[in-house]
């Protein structure tokens, strides 16, 4: 008999300062009568980080954007099926909190700031505890605050044999827009606060849902296209080098042969050393995203995550 597949829930350590001590959010669940971290089961045609938001949304009242991810958690439900909950850290801000709207409800009965040590305590399952302590010892090395690079391979387009045009004219099949109506959700999970795009049309497609939903206009950039890659034209160190600078999460849209470079130039601006793990996120299918995120307190010591996510369920 094959084992039912796991059902997948997504949530995030909520996290705020209070007279520069750090809170984190629990909430107290009515029908459990337990206490425990927000967070929901994935809804159908979901990404990860989409679900994230959204049910922290649902239960607290709370819009976030999600910093860097803390782990996954595992264990059986009473179906007997496996579950698993993958966990982000989010910063809540003082326009988040104002503009909550939070009332009791079937699913959740109150919320409570607390400090990490009093989490620890009021928590009703270890595995709960696990992800605190992991967002507990990035706080403690000043990686709790963080920015990211999104980068996205764009969708799958039309193949350059059966293209007449130049390369960079080649559209999207309806797969690719598919795609990339599909991740569009999950890249707005983090918030981005600017777009950038190759120039190739493929790319800008890609990216229209995306700039739809967040009203980001992107910005065309030919020197992260395939054209200049391949002619030694590429300008991806300069671009990336000011986006350290400004500490602001962003999204970078380019091509299979490109996106190697990108994360090698990250991995060298943060320090990090170039380990099969780093390696493995450039290697994106179409439609796949990578983020990379980087403390914004101390953004030389090395990626804080890295994580990839595919509109394609295997």
């Amino acid at each position: 008999m094959t084992e039912a597949s796991p059902v997948l829930a997504a949530g995030a350590v909520c996290w705020r300062l209070v007279g520069g001590k750090v809170r984190v959010l629990l909430v107290h669940r009515t029908q459990h009568k337990d206490i425990s971290l927000p967070k929901g089961k994935v809804d159908p045609g979901e990404m990860l980080p989409q679900t994230a938001v959204r049910e922290i949304a649902e239960e607290t009242g709370l819009t976030v954007g999600l910093g860097a991810p803390l782990g996954e958690v595992r264990y059986k439900i009473p179906s007997g099926r496996n579950k698993i909950v993958y966990y982000w850290s989010a910063e809540v801000d003082a326009h988040a909190l104002e503009t909550a709207r939070f009332r009791p409800n079937d699913e959740i009965a109150s919320l409570e700031w607390v400090s990490l040590n009093k989490a620890r305590n009021r928590l009703s399952y270890p595995h709960d505890v696990d992800i605190i302590d992991a967002f507990a010892e990035r706080w403690k090395s000043g990686r709790a605050r963080t920015f990211a690079v999104v980068v996205v391979r764009h969708g799958k387009a039309v193949p350059a044999e059966a293209w007449d045009g130049p390369d960079s004219t080649r559209p999207l099949l309806l797969r690719g827009t598919a795609q990339a109506a599909d991740i569009a959700p999950g890249i707005a999970a983090y918030q981005p606060e600017k777009i950038y795009t190759s120039t190739a049309a493929r790319c800008v497609a890609t990216i229209a849902p995306l700039a739809a939903l967040t009203g980001i206009k992107p910005k065309e950039i030919a020197g992260i296209s395939q054209d200049a890659f391949e002619s030694d034209e590429a300008t991806i160190g300069q671009l990336l080098a000011k986006r350290m600078k400004s500490k602001k999460t962003v999204v970078l849209c380019s091509h299979g042969p490109v996106i190697p470079e990108i994360i090698r130039e990250l991995a060298n601006l943060t320090r990090t050393p170039h380990t099969s793990d780093v390696a493995s996120i450039a290697a994106l299918s179409t439609g796949e995203y990578s983020v990379l995120h980087i403390s914004t307190q101390h953004p030389k010591s090395g990626l804080v995550a890295l994580e990839t996510h595919s509109p394609d369920p295997e």
